[in-house]
């Protein structure tokens, strides 16, 4: 499917743990359709699979995405018990509780090729090492990041990619960049090293935690920061702003999470709508004065914010299953691997059946939003 009138496809991924396998189901339905992104944009998990998409040929990048989940969801032993069980009796009670001792598991022995508990616990450590301020140790990772991505590659200009994560010391929120430096494994550890589970990452003597601290979508980084340019974005939430009222604490825990990683999508969209509209109307007054006008420095000021761009902003919200609870982002057990993985690919083949996102927005604002996913 040809890129229509739209200069720029970007695909944004926000972070969520182990909900990540649903971007990979998002990627692997744009790929049948066709539809191959110029621009990669994670933060946390968000930030991996795009590494993981970027820094692999285009052929081989959902092979590279299922290698990475099926390496980190490997424990056979309990994939087995709980498939057999679940064989027998599959509802809703029963697999909220095999998903709350699946994440049990994880946060007790880890997960393979992705994070592992510390023999020496961190309140045992020495003070001012980075061993002393996490519960993991994430050197699993960097080894399964490094054999699976080809960071040469993911530096050439066919692909741009960029990771948030927010500086310790300062506190300000940082997108490293290829259009900007060289990226390595470090700024992809970084933009996932979420605390305290996981130890800041050191790049160029700054350290530097997950960018989901601050803002756990690059949505506006891509709108507002990137090259003015009619843009095709698909933006892709782990989690979803909208839920039910709790109705217990567990429910409190999971509704926090959910409004706190959801990062206010829709606020942002709304306010890029206004921006939008606003320099569409400044360029069309600007179009309107004299010639002799135009050169006055206060034309050409306006000039520098007036533009006539579109975007189409397709959401593609993972909706959590009713037995998924607080757990659901650390549950790294197979079964639920697979279920996310399907639930994107399901959601974005659907949105794809809907010719409307590939068509230029017609309105004064520039800026069309789509939301397919029930109850949204």
């Amino acid at each position: 499917m040809p890129k229509g009138p739209f200069q720029t496809i970007a695909l944004l991924l926000q972070g969520g743990g182990a909900l990540g396998a649903y971007q990979a189901g998002v990627y692997e339905a744009l790929t049948e359709a066709g539809v191959q992104p110029d621009w990669v944009a994670g933060i946390s998990i968000g930030a991996i699979n795009a590494a993981i998409i970027a820094g692999n040929a285009p052929a081989a990048r959902v092979d590279k995405l299922r290698a990475f989940w099926e390496e980190i969801t490997a424990r056979p032993g309990w994939d087995w018990f709980a498939n057999s069980a679940l064989g027998f009796i599959d509802s809703n009670i029963i697999r909220q509780g095999f998903n709350q001792m699946s994440a049990g598991l994880s946060a007790l022995t880890g997960a393979s090729g992705f994070f592992s508990p510390r023999i020496i616990p961190p309140w045992l450590q020495p003070d001012g090492t980075l061993d002393a301020t996490s519960y993991y140790d994430t050197g699993p990772l960097r080894e399964t990041l490094l054999r699976l991505i080809d960071f040469q590659l993911l530096n050439r200009a066919g692909m741009r990619y960029s990771a948030g994560a927010v500086n310790v010391r300062s506190g300000n929120f940082q997108y490293f960049d290829t259009a900007a430096q060289t990226i390595d494994v470090s700024h992809v550890l970084a933009s996932g090293a979420l605390p305290p589970g996981f130890p800041a990452v050191e790049i160029d003597r700054e350290y530097y935690w997950d960018g989901g601290l601050i803002s756990n979508t690059p949505l506006q980084w891509a709108l507002e920061f990137g090259p003015r340019e009619d843009t095709l974005a698909f933006e892709v939430d782990l989690w979803s702003a909208r839920g039910h009222f709790p109705r217990n604490l567990a429910d409190v825990g999971t509704r926090q999470k959910e409004i706190l990683y959801s990062s206010r999508t829709r606020e942002n969209t709304d306010q890029f709508k206004h921006l939008q509209c606003l320099r569409h109307g400044v360029a069309k007054l600007l179009d309107a004065l004299p010639d002799g006008e135009k050169q006055s420095t206060v034309a050409k000021h306006l000039a520098t914010f007036a533009d006539d761009k579109v975007y189409n902003i397709v959401h593609l919200i993972y909706r959590s299953k009713g037995y998924e609870g607080q757990s659901r982002d650390y549950e790294f057990s197979r079964r639920s691997m697979e279920d996310h993985w399907e639930a994107g690919l399901s959601d974005t083949r659907h949105a794809l059946k809907h010719p409307e996102i590939f068509r230029r927005p017609t309105d004064h604002e520039g800026v069309m939003t789509f939301d397919f996913g029930a109850g949204e």
